[in-house]
């Protein structure tokens, strides 16, 4: 037998030729380019062709491929191969493996095509671009089948099992995959009967089909040898207490996503004795973890979040789980003081969510100080009442991890330790004290410290998050300028230094952070102007606020000496455990909203309010397009109110009020067609309101109040020739908005004034001699008056 694994693809004919006899090619993981030489049809003794993972594209049509009629295996998955599937592959009449999956393939999959290949045992199309209707009885007659996968990444794709009625398959498949392909969608969405004649499966995963009923408990009872069930994000109802026959082969169960109702069978361990991998995410399954699940010794990954599960969690599952790598147990109505007294991690647990539930009490120690490197590398305990402080372990594990306490009631001083945090979340409870520096490393990439009662000034060391993504120090007690080496921090997406007491000028630095996309200096003391080189932030399109962690079990690559071994990893698809998500608060439509996970990707604002910024609002601020929310009322600005605000398409709460502009409200603000909050209130603006048009009809009067000069609908003031135009007096503006004045400005102009004057009068009495002598005529006379006014009180009543 001759084989050839590695060749040069753009060689073509030339190289191709001179394999008369050559059964297999594989050319598996090159990185070739361009299309698959038409000469192959030369090679009519070819038996195993592997293009596998490279980057051929283009379409399959008129390549010669049909001409090898006896091809056996055919493996093009893991490339970029457009347009249809030639109808003429159903004369491969000896084909056993097809495998054409994670490419571009388009159109509609012909009955046809399948029927004919009476020798298949596997095939795999997931990850294509494939739309309409496919009929699985089109593998009806193929004997030999045994694995089977449609992974849609669409939502135009669906596979019909129940045509025609009653058909009865001749194969008894051992791997099967129907993910996302609206099965049986026009006929009620029900779970394909032909399954009930299968016997022999060990991996099932029919997830992301909105299948209604009841738990098809008989799959496990029809399939004794079945090691992998995902049913997720179905419409499966019915009480889960004893839903399963007991199967001692399960391994991975995952029904997450789906209706079901009860508790947890308190024998499970009967049922799922070898289970690996157990999700009941998603559902509404209540009442308390049953003790005995701490005997589910093969236990890697529990994920019970999303329920309504109550009571407190047994102590079986941080003692006895010795191989248990994930815990998630988020969304609950759990309580009890799950983390007090002396904890025992045990050697595999990393991932450990507990959060948004009932828990309180403080935070324990390790029971054995040299287990200190089996503490999970990811804790969550947000959203929860835990007290007291942070203990130090949590801060001397010697790897990368995670930690959020968000929103609880911890307090103290965070302990400094040789742990590098890479995502750190301790915002809303009431530490203290200084910000420690020893938080900051290079791994760092989201630090939220807000809404506690730090003080002191930001620390000099945090000029070294070269990698920070998101920065929130926001409502705290901090003082002192903003530091200019904030603007040297490129890769930042997220500032929040609002609520604390800051002071001087903004920084004009700020304006190198190009890849912000929320900043926040409301609620300090900033004066002076605004930036117009603000103008440069929030550039490029981004995507980099969800983590995503993935464990995976081992999985075999194709091998075209035991393709058999592959369908494995089609099926085994890593379990994806949700990572940390971004969570902050912005403050936009008036009211303070957290954004969290993928609506960061897309959110954007500048928040500048409630300072005592003077100046005009730069006109440069227009050229924000993506931005969504622009606040910079509560400050002592003046001038218009630039039109070229008219550009900001994207703009939904544009908020200008408690300031001092004047002049007109731009017509041209009515292009605004996102704009869902405007607030001009309390200003000196006068003039014709924008025509009730687009978002402007959605405004009430309250959006003008304190305008005195502004008429149209929806305010009571009519428009009149004279009421355009008059303008407000000096007197007016000084009695509306005496504590708004300039004082720097005023005192400096008067200054100077003056000072030109006094030049001016030294200089014409130095030219001119008559001016001179009548000058000093004039302080003589004055001298002697004063003289004679001050003796006569002194000698008179003598």
């Amino acid at each position: 037998m001759v084989v050839v694994r590695y060749m040069e693809l753009a060689q073509g004919g030339a190289a191709l030729a001179s394999f008369h006899h050559l059964e297999v090619l594989d050319l598996e993981g090159n990185y070739f380019v361009g299309t698959i030489p038409s000469t192959i049809k030369a090679l009519s003794s070819l038996k195993v062709v592997s293009f596998a993972n490279n980057k051929l594209n283009g379409s399959l049509l008129d390549h010669g491929l049909c001409e090898l009629k006896n091809l056996q295996e055919l493996n093009l998955q893991g490339n970029m191969f457009t347009g249809k599937l030639p109808e003429c592959f159903n004369m491969l009449s000896s084909l056993k493996f097809f495998d054409i999956s994670s490419n571009q393939f388009i159109g509609t999959l012909p009955p046809s095509l399948i029927a004919n290949l009476t020798s298949l045992e596997y095939v795999d199309f997931s990850h294509n671009k494939f739309e309409g209707s496919f009929s699985f009885s089109s593998f009806s007659n193929l004997k030999n089948l045994e694995v089977v996968g449609f992974i849609s990444d669409n939502d135009k794709f669906e596979v019909e099992t129940e045509e025609p009625r009653g058909w009865n398959p001749m194969f008894q498949l051992k791997g099967l995959a129907l993910s996302n392909c609206n099965i049986n969608m026009h006929k009620g969405s029900v779970v394909p009967s032909f399954l009930l004649h299968q016997h022999r499966l060990k991996k099932l995963d029919m997830s992301h089909n909105s299948m209604e009923g009841d738990i098809p408990t008989w799959l496990m009872k029809n399939n004794t040898m079945l090691e992998f069930l995902s049913l997720m994000n179905n419409s499966f109802g019915g009480v889960f207490s004893k839903p399963f026959y007991r199967n001692p082969n399960t391994r991975w169960l995952d029904m997450s996503g789906n209706l079901m109702k009860g508790a947890i069978s308190k024998d499970i361990q009967k049922f799922l004795p070898s289970i690996i991998r157990l999700n009941l995410s998603g559902n509404y399954l209540e009442g308390p973890i049953p003790s005995l699940i701490g005997d589910l010794s093969e236990l890697e990954i529990l994920d019970l979040s999303q329920n309504r599960f109550s009571g407190e969690v047994p102590l079986g599952l941080f003692t006895n789980l010795t191989r248990l790598e994930v815990l998630k147990l988020s969304n609950n109505i759990f309580h009890g003081e799950v983390l007090s007294g002396n904890l025992s991690f045990k050697l595999r647990l990393s991932i450990l969510h507990l959060d948004s539930n009932y828990f309180s009490g403080k935070i324990g120690d390790l029971d054995d100080k040299r287990s200190i490197l089996s503490g999970p590398s990811l804790l969550d305990i947000s959203n929860n009442f835990f007290t007291g402080s942070i203990p130090g372990w949590i801060s001397n594990m010697s790897y990368e991890s995670e930690l959020v306490v968000r929103n609880n009631r911890l307090g103290g001083q965070f302990p400094c330790g040789t742990n590098s945090f890479t995502f750190l979340d301790i915002s809303q409870n009431h530490f203290s004290g200084s910000i420690p520096s020893c938080l900051v490393s290079e791994s760092l990439k989201h630090l939220h410290l807000g809404s506690n009662a730090f003080t002191g000034s930001i620390p000099n060391s945090f000029c070294n998050l070269t990698n920070i993504l998101t920065l929130d120090i926001g409502n705290n007690r901090l003082f002192g300028r903003i530091p200019k080496f904030l603007g040297e921090l490129s890769n930042i997406r997220i500032l929040l230094l609002g609520k604390n007491e800051f002071s001087g000028n903004i920084p004009k630095q700020l304006c190198q952070l190009t890849n912000v996309s929320l900043l926040d200096l409301s609620s300090n003391f900033l004066s002076g102007s605004i930036p117009g080189c603000l103008q440069n932030i929030n550039r490029p399109s981004y995507q980099a606020f969800t983590d995503v962690d993935h464990f995976s079990g081992p999985s075999s690559s194709y091998s075209y000496r035991n393709p058999r071994n592959s369908w494995f990893s089609m099926i085994d698809h890593p379990y994806e455990v949700s990572g940390l998500q971004d969570e902050v608060l912005f403050t936009t439509k008036t009211l303070s909203y957290a954004y969290k996970g993928n609506v960061l990707d897309i959110m954007s604002g500048l928040d500048l309010s409630c300072n005592k910024l003077i100046g005009y609002i730069p006109e440069e601020l227009g050229l924000l397009t993506r931005i969504h929310v622009l606040n910079l009322s509560h400050n002592m600005l003046t001038g218009p109110i630039p039109v070229n605000f008219s550009s900001l398409a994207n703009i939904e709460s544009l908020d200008l009020s408690f300031n001092s502009l004047s002049g007109n409200i731009p017509q041209e603000l009515i292009k605004l067609n996102t704009l869902a909050i405007f607030n001009v209130s309390y200003n000196n603006l006068s003039g014709r309101l924008p025509e009730m048009k687009a978002q402007f009809s959605t405004f009430n009067k309250e959006s003008y109040k304190g305008n005195p000069l502004l008429c149209g609908p929806p305010l009571e003031n009519q428009c009149t020739i004279q009421s355009l135009m008059i303008q407000p007096t000096n007197e007016e503006r000084s009695h509306e908005k005496w504590y708004n004045m300039d004082m720097a400005s005023f005192y400096g102009s008067f200054g100077s004034t003056w000072f030109v004057f006094i030049l001016g009068f030294i200089a014409l009495l130095c030219v001119n001699p008559y001016w001179k002598r009548r000058w000093l005529d004039f302080v003589e006379e004055c001298m002697y008056t004063c003289y004679y006014f001050v003796c006569d009180l002194v000698w008179k009543p003598l």
